[in-house]
């Protein structure tokens, strides 16, 4: 099932890249950071990571792209594709994204996530409707079909080219709570971006999760502060 989702993604956006072509956009992304921090937790131990993606835009709302990040040794690959656009004055956004561990096996999984947008504010969820990973009657497994995630978030403008980002997001897992294991947590991030113009943007956050718990030494609901640098081009 994940295989034909990637072929399908694929296909979509190599269809996409070579049709209407006066109407798209194509542009690569690049970034560092000190920490790689998703929906709260850390992906990375703790350490920095490298990536890095390519995305396709189109001017009726249409896009497609694809995303790596190393993960101390794997990486992780993103492939996804959606639709967005305006209706009156809220915002929406409704796709699928593929998340692939090459040198990893059984964790790949591909969710269906979807956003609204007014103003400032953003409300959005994201369900995992596909998973490689293997259930497990004795362990409580996350990433698996029938996960929820969903988040609230507000960005504001500030003078002399800052953006001020708040987010509170929460996740829960269909097989949480075996053998008295809780996975399910909030996580609350804020973050400060400082455009640098062509030199890209700098990013100083927070980030903290109620996650019960120890990974490598440090307890999991231990407040992260990182820096992240990224430029468009």
């Amino acid at each position: 099932m994940s295989k034909t989702i990637t072929t399908v993604l694929s296909t979509l956006a190599a269809g996409l890249f070579v049709s209407g072509s006066a109407c798209a956009d194509v542009t690569g992304n690049v970034g560092v950071t000190s920490n790689y921090l998703w929906r709260g937790v850390t992906q990375n131990d703790d350490r920095s990571a490298v990536q890095g993606g390519v995305d396709y835009e189109h001017d009726a709302g249409f896009y497609a792209g694809t995303w790596l990040s190393d993960l101390d040794g794997a990486y992780e690959h993103d492939v996804y594709a959606g639709f967005s656009g305006e209706a009156g004055a809220l915002g929406y956004d409704l796709g699928v994204n593929h998340y692939m561990y090459p040198l990893a096996d059984d964790a790949d999984f591909t969710e269906l996530y979807g956003s609204i947008s007014y103003e400032m504010f953003t409300v959005g969820l994201a369900y995992t409707v596909n998973s490689d990973v293997q259930s497990d009657p004795t362990a409580a497994q996350p990433f698996m079909e029938g996960d929820l995630y969903y988040y609230a978030g507000a960005e504001f403008v500030l003078p002399d080219e800052f953006t001020l980002g708040l987010t509170v997001g929460a996740y829960t897992f269909d097989e949480d709570g075996e053998a008295g294991t809780d996975l399910d947590y909030m996580h609350y991030r804020i973050g400060l971006t400082k455009s640098a113009g062509d030199f890209g943007d700098f990013t100083f956050a927070f980030d903290q999760n109620d996650l019960d718990g120890v990974s490598n030494g440090k307890d999991n609901d231990d407040p992260r502060f990182s820096v992240a640098w990224t430029k468009s081009f």
